[in-house]
């Protein structure tokens, strides 16, 4: 058991409902498997599922429990800080690859 770091700039979204909610509301969660560590009261750049950079949030709380099935999970709060503009969107998004995703195709 331990704590898995996430990178200071990254915040990818599995669920594209939590996603949808935190562009609607301005404020939302996810719910990531395991126990990791989220950068609380920082900014981030927020991904889609699809790995596409989306917006800027701030990391409000990051709780790490074990749920009632018995699962390691960490819940994280943030706020929306602004929709990235479409070129900010493609840099962050090639950024990205190069990095933290893999290999960009195409």
């Amino acid at each position: 058991m331990g704590f898995q770091t996430e990178f200071n700039s990254v915040c990818k979204f599995k669920s594209k409902q939590e996603l949808d909610d935190l562009l609607e509301y301005g404020r939302g969660k996810m719910v990531k498997s395991g126990f990791r560590v989220f950068p609380t009261g920082q900014k981030v750049i927020a991904y889609t599922p699809e790995n596409k950079a989306i917006a800027i949030v701030r990391i409000i709380a990051s709780i790490a429990e074990i749920n009632f099935q018995g699962e390691e999970v960490t819940q994280v709060e943030m706020e929306l800080v602004r929709k990235l503009t479409a070129q900010e969107a493609e840099v962050q998004s090639a950024l990205a690859h190069e990095m933290f995703f893999g290999e960009r195709q195409g």
